[in-house]
C-alpha cells in the first residue's frame, strides 16, 4: 500500500474498528483514532483493549474494516 492512498483510506474509516496486517506478520485490531502522513494510531480492541498502537504506513501490508463494532 502506498503513502497518500493508504492515508486517505484510513481517514475514511476514522473512528471505526479495523484489522491490520503488517509486513512482518503482526496483526492488530483496533479503532482508528489518529492519522498523520506517516502513521496511524489504533486503540486496541482485541489483545489489550484500550492500549494505543502506532503503525507506520510503510509497515502495513493490508487492512480490512471489522464486521463487529467492539
Amino acid at each position: 500500500m502506498a503513502g497518500q492512498h493508504i492515508e486517505n483510506l484510513f481517514r475514511r474509516f476514522k473512528g471505526e474498528v479495523v484489522n491490520v496486517k503488517t509486513v512482518s506478520g503482526g496483526t492488530y485490531s483496533g479503532r482508528v483514532s489518529e492519522i498523520t502522513n506517516d502513521y496511524i494510531c489504533l486503540i486496541e480492541t482485541a489483545a489489550e483493549p484500550g492500549q494505543q498502537v502506532f503503525l507506520f504506513f510503510r509497515a502495513i501490508e493490508s487492512m480490512a474494516v471489522s464486521g463487529s463494532d467492539s
